[in-house]
């Protein structure tokens, strides 16, 4: 709630209109002082963020525990209560990535664990070639010896346009890349790039739920706000998972804490799996068995269009790897 100094000035410094309340009512602006200090602008920026007047909490609540609550109260028009879909999905994808970024996953770490433990029971072999086993480059042949099948081999043995390119792609980067750095790299960009995955995501699975109902009575727009929501829950669900398992690491990987990021870590994904089908029954108030088979179709279509984004993705990185 907001405890900014009311003007004396019954001007609105906005619109110029006669303010006899708090806020104008040709605009809407509160007729405060302008002149803040930092601790009032921070505390402005984090209430208008989260609307926090019990709206921040009341909508987690409802969108961890009430599958399509939010959906259904926002298009019935009670959107003062909670916060809008599209902010409510900045908000978290904002503290989701900050955290990331500011606890990254330790790729080189575990990887280097890794090493060590194959390393122990490879007792025989000295030291030179446990240092060169995770320098060792994939194993392709040169650009030359494909050149030369290219122009005197065989048709059947000579790549495509397509293949050629990959081919020579894949040569530049490891040569440049060990195979321990190709994955370092490509799991840090693949975190980095999750918020690019899921809003290029978000359209095409609205679209699929437009398809897949009654035109008439559901707007694209009403399957935007669902997805909206949908994809919102997702990712808090992703960040609870992210904040308890990089909390439990601070105790040790040999705590007896561990058991609590695993358990998290499961329900989380059974939670995540099994949500859309409560919401969309809730949602579109379809009988359970038309939208237990509505829910499974769409599950499996956008599962397999994930996987088609994701390749284009796992190519776009690799081949952009220097």
């Amino acid at each position: 709630m907001s405890h900014n100094k009311i003007r004396e000035d019954k001007t609105c410094l906005n619109c110029r209109h006669v303010v006899e309340q708090k806020f104008c009512p040709n605009c809407g602006q509160e007729n405060s002082d302008s002149r803040k200090t930092f601790h009032h602008l921070f505390i402005h920026f984090f209430e208008d963020l989260t609307h926090y007047e019990n709206a921040f909490w009341k909508t987690i609540k409802n969108l961890l525990f009430k599958p399509a609550t939010l959906t259904k109260e926002y298009l019935s028009g009670k959107r003062l209560s909670y916060l809008a879909p599209v902010r409510l999905y900045i908000f978290i994808s904002f503290i989701t990535f900050f955290l990331i970024a500011m606890f990254p996953n330790k790729v080189s770490d575990k990887l280097n664990k890794g090493e060590k433990e194959i390393s122990t029971s490879l007792v025989n072999q000295d030291k030179k070639e446990e240092k060169s086993k995770y320098k060792t480059h994939f194993e392709l042949r040169p650009m030359k010896e494909i050149d030369s099948i290219q122009k005197y081999g065989k048709e059947d043995e000579k790549l495509s346009e397509f293949e050629y390119w990959l081919y020579e792609k894949s040569v530049h980067v490891t040569e440049h890349n060990t195979k321990r750095e190709i994955i370092e790299k490509f799991i840090e960009s693949f975190f980095h790039n999750i918020p690019k995955i899921l809003f290029i995501i978000m359209p095409f699975f609205a679209f699929f739920l437009w398809i897949f109902h009654n035109k008439k009575k559901w707007y694209y727009f009403d399957h935007g706000i669902f997805t909206l929501h949908y994809f919102s829950f997702l990712l808090l669900i992703f960040l609870i998972m992210f904040i308890i398992d990089r909390i439990v690491g601070f105790f040790g990987e040999n705590s007896p804490l561990n058991f609590i990021s695993g358990i998290t870590n499961f329900v989380g994904v059974i939670w995540m799996c099994y949500y859309f089908y409560p919401a969309h029954h809730r949602f579109y108030g379809e009988s359970r068995i038309v939208s237990f088979v509505k829910s499974v179709m769409l599950f499996f279509i956008n599962f397999f269009f994930i996987i088609f984004l994701l390749t284009f993705y796992v190519l776009y990185t690799f081949i952009n790897l220097h």
